[in-house]
């Protein structure tokens, strides 16, 4: 077995629609979205140690190792797999913006999970690393899934869906938006009509056939102007919204070269990017050539 693996990719997640449907006793809001990956990625680096030590290598401004959920993940499969003795460095190189939306965070916890678990040999299986990744975070399971899916409940009811091959410009406006400050906001709608797979439009392409909307959307916007203009922008050039609890704009292309015209007259002020989506988690193919 190997001691180290580099470059490990945690892929960006966008979310095509989400509505939030209704709130659970607890203040869990219950949810519906269809979550898709895309391959720009935070990548990982990870050293097995001897010594039962996790160490973040590297510096993230703003997130304290101890907090940092690559390090949660790797401690929490410490315990639940009883291998104390074993532990990491793990160096994470951010590409992925925080409080952007996009699943960063979550993503780079399901990649430690998917990954420490092939080097620590501790032999659980996908199902029991996703009950394990929701300890963390409601969007953890769906990067553990390896694929894109309906999502029902908190987040972490998943359908395997098969979505439309596009191209999305993304737009990071320049703030980080807390999600607890979208969800715990009076104005958030939260009665959205349930839907299901079998109302969505043929070949599953979402965004581009305005199936659905972001409800998190009108919040985000109204407390972050940025984000309201950023949408107000973008839906010049098709049918932009929101991802996630913001603060990212994305809009969705049948080519490549219709990105990169849109690219190319994002405003100074504002980060844009391209990325294609995909139709399963790009780690998987790298665990299984192992």
């Amino acid at each position: 077995m190997p001691t180290c693996l580099f470059n490990c990719p945690a892929p960006a997640k966008l979310n095509l629609f989400l509505h939030v449907t209704g709130r659970r006793a607890d203040g869990y809001h219950l949810l519906q979205t269809v979550f898709q990956l895309i391959d720009r990625c935070d990548m990982l680096d990870f050293t097995v140690r001897d010594d039962g030590r996790i160490v973040r290598t590297n510096d993230i401004p703003g997130v304290p190792a101890d907090s940092d959920l690559v390090v949660r993940a790797a401690r929490l499969l410490q315990a639940a797999s009883g291998k104390l003795e074993v532990g990491a460095d793990i160096t994470v190189r951010k590409h992925l913006p925080m409080g952007g939306g996009l699943g960063g965070g979550s993503s780079d916890a399901a990649t430690t999970l998917l990954v420490l678990n092939h080097l620590w040999q501790t032999g659980f299986n996908r199902g029991q690393l996703m009950a394990l990744g929701l300890q963390l975070g409601a969007d953890v399971p769906f990067f553990l899934l390896g694929q894109n899916a309906f999502a029902e409940g908190v987040g972490e009811e998943l359908v395997p869906l098969r979505t439309a091959e596009r191209w999305f410009v993304v737009i990071e406006p320049g703030v980080s938006i807390p999600t607890a400050i979208i969800f715990s906001s009076k104005e958030l709608t939260r009665d959205t009509k349930v839907v299901r797979i079998t109302d969505f439009p043929d070949a599953h392409n979402l965004v581009d056939k305005g199936f659905g909307r972001n409800d998190l959307e009108v919040v985000a916007a109204k407390q972050f102007p940025v984000v309201a203009e950023t949408i107000s922008w973008l839906k010049t050039f098709g049918n932009a919204r929101m991802t996630g609890s913001g603060a990212c704009v994305f809009c969705s292309f049948e080519h490549e070269y219709q990105a990169d015209e849109v690219l190319k007259q994002v405003p100074s002020q504002w980060h844009g990017w391209k990325a294609k989506a995909m139709q399963e988690h790009p780690l998987d193919h790298l665990l299984s050539a192992l």
